[in-house]
């Protein structure tokens, strides 16, 4: 697997919770570790871009979460159409 940045992990653990989901279900869709997925639920739930449910055990976005979510996505998708544009120039 490449190198993934933060902000990339982070979409992936956003994207994992949409629904909702447990540590587990994050920890396999974002590919990280057990100590991985650990602190960066902390760094989300500290940053209010995550909540955590304690009867069910299960992690959902935040309204803020989803706005960063969306901000993500159209950052990714202007750098791939700049990509895209260059190869087809060169």
């Amino acid at each position: 697997m490449k190198y993934r940045s933060r902000t990339e992990i982070v979409a992936m653990i956003l994207q994992a919770s949409r629904t909702g989901a447990t540590k587990t279900k994050i920890m396999y869709k974002a590919y990280l570790s057990y100590t991985q997925v650990k602190e960066y639920l902390k760094f989300l739930h500290d940053n209010n871009l995550i909540r955590y449910e304690e009867g069910s055990q299960i992690y959902r976005v935040t309204e803020k979460g989803r706005h960063f979510m969306q901000a993500y996505d159209e950052i990714s998708d202007l750098v791939s159409s700049k990509t895209n544009s260059r190869t087809i120039n060169v």
